[in-house]
């Protein structure tokens, strides 16, 4: 028996050792590699040439679909908004330069109905906000904060002390994620009312509604084609609910009128520092896992928990 407990004493005390190992230098070798990882992030989110030296630069995206040449566009990213939209040839004059917005820079909507090309953009004065890829930078500078706020002079004293800061980075980091990975769902009297589709010269007709949003690495714009129905309509009036993408048929009240969606046209592009941003998300979030793993696993050894 007094062999037995001398084991088991031998045994608690390597084991307190390497925790106390754990918690004065892994940790903060993990606490560093996150850093490097998250500034690397919140770099993709600053265009080449933003900063103090001036605006930031801009980005040509074209927009389209494999799918059909319904709709073509070109827009322009800073950072994280749309601003001024131009057609092709007018790409070739002295870029406008915004604060970090999305510009349509040229769309391109042929009707099914009668062939008409339907050519707008935005007006010179207006950009949109992107507020998805906002409030993605927004989380990842908050989670970099956390991180930052111990030092490596810091002695972290138990696990759980390890655990709360681990928990509160990746909130801020699955939130980043979210935000781009799950775009808003809006009603089609919200995306009416959200000020969007008035931002176009010439003025859109009255029969489409115009949405942007982030999707995964995509920035995807969505063109609906409405028809008003009639006071005397057989149909069975049904308003839509919130969605990403409405399908044809969808039905909402705006005004006094009653509407549905008749065509519905989506195009996208692949933004590609958007996709290294989800790919830092990821890795940080594993390494996060880890970390606490390593720190939990320790609980099994003891009926109290030492940390």
């Amino acid at each position: 028996m007094a062999t037995v407990m001398a084991a088991t004493a031998a045994e608690r005390a390597v084991l307190e050792e390497e925790f106390r190992w754990l918690l004065h230098d892994e940790v903060h070798a993990v606490l560093k590699q996150l850093q490097d990882i998250l500034k690397e992030a919140s770099l993709r989110f600053t265009l080449p040439g933003s900063g103090t030296e001036g605006p930031a630069k801009q980005e040509n995206f074209i927009l389209g679909s494999c799918g059909t040449d319904q709709v073509k566009g070109v827009l322009t990213l800073q950072g994280d908004a749309l601003s001024q939209a131009v057609s092709p040839p007018a790409l070739r004059r002295p870029p406008c330069l915004f604060h970090p917005t999305l510009a349509c820079q040229d769309v391109n909507l042929k009707m099914p109905r009668n062939n008409q090309l339907l050519h707008f953009a935005f007006r010179e004065d207006k950009q949109w906000k992107l507020q998805q890829i906002q409030d993605a930078r927004n989380h990842v500078s908050q989670a970099i904060y956390l991180l930052t706020s111990r030092d490596e002079s810091y002695q972290f004293k138990t696990g759980a002390e390890v655990l709360k800061l681990m928990d509160a980075v990746m909130l801020q980091l699955t939130r980043a994620r979210n935000r781009l990975t799950t775009p808003a769902t809006l009603t089609l009297p919200e995306i009416a009312a959200s000020g969007l589709t008035r931002m176009f010269a010439p003025a859109l007709p009255s029969d489409l509604l115009v949405n942007v949003y982030i999707n995964l690495n995509k920035l995807c714009l969505t063109v609906y084609q409405l028809h008003a129905l009639q006071p005397n309509s057989t149909k069975n009036f049904r308003p839509a609910g919130g969605a990403v993408l409405h399908s044809p048929g969808a039905m909402f009240e705006w005004g006094s009128q009653r509407l549905e969606v008749s065509h519905v046209h989506k195009v996208e592009c692949v933004i590609p520092w958007l996709n290294d941003a989800l790919v830092y998300f990821t890795v940080s979030l594993q390494l996060c896992q880890q970390l606490k793993d390593k720190i939990s696993v320790f609980s099994s050894y003891w009926s109290y928990r030492p940390f």
